[in-house]
């Protein structure tokens, strides 16, 4: 083999065709696996040494490995500036997130303390912002709500603790969190049994399209539950299918009721919130710190309340009692852990698919890995210690963690740094925001949902760049809206995985060409300049071919090619059926004329073949006795099959004849003056292979073999080989000489074989064009030495 340099942009290249055979010598193919065995493996895990044990400690727990090389001078001002940023947005969200997830204001705060510590200890990443997440705390609300519903509360007296109409409320929240924190804590489970068992692969099955339309879903339940807060009414709670429906007509049906008083702070707190967060965007460069708007509207918002004693003057609905001090721990009451086990796994894959694509953007960007497992255990151990501690489920936020980056943040030490605010709040200042209205916390979480309701420009881009994700996008986005978070996600991800099961089920299919002058072989309906080539049709699939697609794999080929096999052995049997028929006269007409004596003529057409005696019967010429019987063992290709189309390629070539080097190509079909038509299968794309797919080549070999067709396999991969090989693919009738390197070698053997000459520059070919009856050469260029 020879390779050399001939100009920049092209090169040349001298060597034999190989097929398989000559590929395992010239490459030296390995007769044994160089994988460990899995007794090897499973030895080698248990292997206990002090490098080891030091391996493991530090991915088990990430912080013992950055902290002490922690450089003070580098990162200290970047993680207190950040943590400070941050830590001011934890209290706001955190008290905002725990209304949506029908929890009082004070567990938000807590889930913003506990696992952001805890993450602190065992995450990867070094820039996401751990705690109350907006789709997380509808998700933890639907099923609060759903187990526990104000109509189970009826209060004793007809009026509650506040001298108003309606639940009991203290039970009512204290039975929510009950169940919050079981859910939690068994989430909690589900991810640290996911990240032990090394089941973090498990999010790919959640593609982009998927989850963006999952949360810009879920951001219209935050918007549907948080209206009422901005009116002041109070609609009738709904569940199941189409309970959003249902919750608009309500709401719509109660405007009329809407209070003044409420609607006013609700706009008012709205449009300072918009304006000062568009400044902060547009001055980002600039500002060294964003504006704390949030908190400002929080503090500025509960003087107000305060002092002009808005709950008592305008009956405007607020936060209430707030707390001091942190809890307990509590073992949570896992009697709920059989009610709630499937919103669970629910909330457990959708918090860790929003983490996990925040953290490897942010370590993609940052220059530094991620490990998916150990964020799976972090995670998991966050909620189940806060779970603990009266926290509900977390994942990491958009908005916070963007903060925490762009403020200079550089480790998770800016975590410790806001739970450190997050604790002063909760310990000394929680109780100031008693009178602070819940239309201002609405508010808040209106305006941090901007970011998913922007996910809506994802249409016209999927339009134009790939519609089936556009329709997983859009699938995903009506079942999460219409029947609600769990069951949209469960028809989300299946509905996802249909599609790559049609994609692999129903892929294109296409017949190559030669690009004159190349070894290239290209789409003839893609590529005007791939020219087939004739007798020979080369035939790929887009994908694997595996048991779902084998069956339109095989009937595609004979559409493709204009090979129908099914009339073909048909009108094989027919003539063998006459054949005989003739050779049964023949012998009767032998034993009259020995009877009777017979005559010159008796006797001569005596020593007539049953073909020439069938061709003087139906008036046609006796030729000569090979041609006719090649003749009759033949099947005519070139007739136009069933599907209408016509395969030039079978125009024969009286001046070729058949042979094969390695033997056991050819069959008894061979014969001089006919051309035996090839069929080339590439198998580039195919990855793997199954018993249907093993089957249904011997099915195509065995088929097109009856016909005079022979089949060939190119560009196989090694490890579709091996899959050959142990599925005993391989025989006499088809052997390893069937298969080459690539559609090039393939052709060059075709070729070679037909002419039973060596071709050193380059072989042309003779094509009947059937449009303008015009020659086709099939030049191929590059130095092959046979």
């Amino acid at each position: 083999m020879e390779l050399r340099e001939r100009s920049v942009g092209e090169f040349f290249v001298q060597r034999d065709v190989l097929d398989e055979l000559d590929l395992d010598k010239l490459g030296r193919k390995k007769t044994h696996s160089t994988k460990p065995s899995v007794a090897e493996r499973v030895k080698d895990y248990l292997r206990c040494s002090g490098p080891r044990l030091k391996q493991m400690v530090l991915g088990c727990v990430p912080v013992l490995s950055w902290l002490p090389h922690y450089s003070i001078r580098e990162n200290s001002v970047g993680d207190l500036i950040a943590g400070i940023s941050v830590g001011i947005m934890h209290l706001p969200q955190g008290m905002a997130y725990a209304l949506l997830a029908s929890l009082p204001p004070v567990f938000g705060l807590y889930t913003s303390f506990y696992p952001v510590l805890v993450y602190c200890i065992f995450g990867t990443s070094r820039h996401i912002s751990v705690g109350t997440f907006a789709v997380i705390s509808i998700m933890i609300g639907s099923v609060t709500e759903k187990l526990a519903p104000d109509s189970d509360f009826p209060s004793l007296n007809g009026t509650n603790i506040n001298g108003t109409v309606g639940p009991d409320i203290e039970n009512r929240d204290a039975r929510r969190v009950q169940i919050a924190v079981a859910l939690t804590v068994l989430t909690g489970l589900f991810q640290i049994l996911l990240g032990l068992v090394r089941f973090g692969f498990v999010v790919t099955y959640l593609s982009e399209p998927l989850i963006r339309g999952y949360t810009t879903g879920a951001a219209c339940h935050v918007t549907i539950s948080q209206v009422k807060y901005l009116f002041g009414i109070k609609p009738q709670r709904f569940s199941g299918p189409l309970s959003q429906v249902y919750t608009l007509w309500e709401i719509f049906s109660l405007l009329g009721g809407t209070k003044v008083a409420e609607l006013t702070v609700s706009l008012v707190s709205l449009a300072v919130l918009i304006v000062v967060k568009e400044l902060n965007a547009y001055y980002s460069k600039k500002l060294p710190l964003p504006i704390p708007i949030e908190l400002i509207v929080i503090i500025g918002a509960t003087m107000i309340s305060y002092f002009a004693d808005l709950p008592g003057n305008y009956d405007i609905d607020a936060v209430g009692a707030i707390p001091s001090g942190l809890v307990a721990p509590r073992v949570p009451d896992v009697s709920w852990f059989s009610e709630v086990i499937g919103d669970a796994f629910a909330v457990a894959i959708v918090a860790y698919a929003i983490s996990i694509s925040l953290g490897k953007t942010f370590a993609l960007k940052h220059g530094y890995k991620v490990d998916s497992n150990q964020e799976l255990v972090a995670l998991g151990l966050s909620n189940t210690i806060g779970g603990f501690f009266q926290c509900y489920c977390v994942t990491s936020s958009l908005s916070r963690s963007l903060i925490q980056e762009s403020t200079g943040g550089k480790t998770q030490m800016a975590g410790v740094v806001s739970s450190i605010i997050v604790l002063i709040t909760v310990l000394k200042i929680g109780s100031l925001f008693e009178d602070l209205p819940k239309a201002v916390l609405a508010t808040i979480v209106f305006v941090n949902l901007k970011g998913m309701f922007r996910q809506f420009l994802d249409i016209p881009a999927l339009w134009k760049s790939n519609r089936v994700d556009l329709l997983v996008w859009i699938v995903t986005f009506l079942a999460t809206l219409l029947l609600n978070l769990d069951l949209g996600l469960a028809v989300a991800i299946a509905f996802s995985i249909l599609t790559v099961i049609f994609k692999t089920q129903l892929p294109h299919y296409s017949i190559l060409g030669q690009v004159p002058g190349t070894e290239l072989y290209l789409d003839t309906d893609t590529y005007e300049e791939a020219k087939p080539i004739p007798g020979i049709t080369i035939f790929r699939s887009s994908t694997t071919v595996y048991y779902t697609n084998a069956e339109m794999y095989l009937e595609t080929l004979q559409e493709k090619s204009g090979i129908d096999i099914g009339k073909l052995l048909e009108q094989k049997k027919k003539r063998a059926t006459k054949l005989k028929r003739q050779q049964e006269k023949e012998k009767k007409a032998k034993e009259k004329a020995k009877k009777q004596g017979g005559g010159k003529d008796e006797l001569n057409k005596d020593k007539l073949s049953s073909k020439e005696l069938w061709n003087q019967q139906n008036g046609e010429p006796v030729n000569d006795m090979k041609e006719e019987q090649s003749q009759m063992s033949d099947v005519d290709l070139t007739e136009t099959p069933a599907n209408g189309h016509v395969n030039l390629a079978f125009h024969h070539d009286g001046n070729v004849s058949e042979s094969d080097s390695h033997g056991g190509d050819g069959g008894d079909g061979e014969r001089d003056g006919a051309v035996r038509h090839s069929v080339i299968l590439d198998l580039s794309t195919t990855s793997f292979v199954d018993t249907v797919t093993v089957k249904t080549l011997k099915n195509i070999f065995r088929d097109f073999g009856e016909i005079d067709v022979d089949i060939y396999l190119a560009a196989c991969q090694a490890c579709v080989v091996e899959q050959l090989e142990r599925a005993s693919f391989f025989s006499e009738s088809v052997s390893k000489s069937r298969l080459f390197a690539s559609i090039h070698d393939a052709v060059l053997h075709v070729v070679r074989s037909r002419r039973g000459r060596s071709l050193t520059n380059d072989v042309t070919a003779h094509h009947h064009d059937a449009g303008d009856g015009g020659d086709c050469v099939v030049d191929i260029s590059c130095i092959t030495k046979l």
